[in-house]
């Protein structure tokens, strides 16, 4: 059966500048975009994490649609329990700049960061974190605890979450299953993802 279908008519363009202050419009489809594009390079340091058999998390740090500081979980190789790919990336951030403030940064990370991570991010000063998968045990972004939004604290600042989140979560699973026929995870020990 062919259905046929009107063409919608085009918006008007003098509503152009309307539709985004709405967040309905370019600018918020723009944002959406660049969120996942950035996402897409935490990914990536995820992966790295991955093939070197480390949890696979991977963080990102922007500043004027620029990566300023990259980083993936090596708390195996390193050795460190503060080797989290957030603490890397914003180290590496930190080191680019020069200064220890990161008001207009974003961070992209494939989960939910830990209490560690979050508090460095108040520390930073961050503008803004982009995250996948919830981390519904250690989450310190809104799954455990809600870190960024504490008025108590003397920064807060933006999260969304989700962001490609079936891809990380896709990650996460496959290093816990490769771990658990490795008999290198107890079964009752679990990272709990939403």
């Amino acid at each position: 059966m062919l259905i046929k279908i009107k063409k919608a008519p085009v918006a008007q363009l003098d509503r152009a500048a309307d539709y985004g202050s709405a967040g309905w419009g370019f600018d918020s489809l723009q944002a959406c975009l660049n969120e996942e594009k950035w996402m897409r390079e935490a990914l990536k340091e995820a992966e790295l994490a991955l093939r070197e058999g480390e949890v696979p998390v991977g963080a990102v740090v922007v500043v004027n649609e620029r990566i300023v500081g990259k980083g993936h979980n090596q708390t195996e190789r390193l050795k460190d329990p503060t080797a989290h790919a957030e603490i890397i990336a914003i180290t590496a951030a930190c080191n680019a700049l020069g200064s220890s403030r990161l008001e207009k940064a974003e961070v992209y990370v494939t989960l939910e960061p830990c209490v560690m991570c979050t508090g460095a991010m108040v520390l930073a000063r961050i503008k803004k974190l982009v995250f996948g998968a919830q981390e519904k045990k250690f989450g310190a972004c809104g799954s455990k605890y809600n870190i960024p939004f504490d008025n108590l604290l003397n920064h807060t600042f933006e999260v969304k979450k989700g962001v490609l989140e079936k891809k990380a979560k896709e990650l996460l699973e496959e290093f816990f299953k490769k771990r658990r026929r490795d008999g290198r995870v107890d079964e009752g020990a679990r990272l709990e993802i939403a």
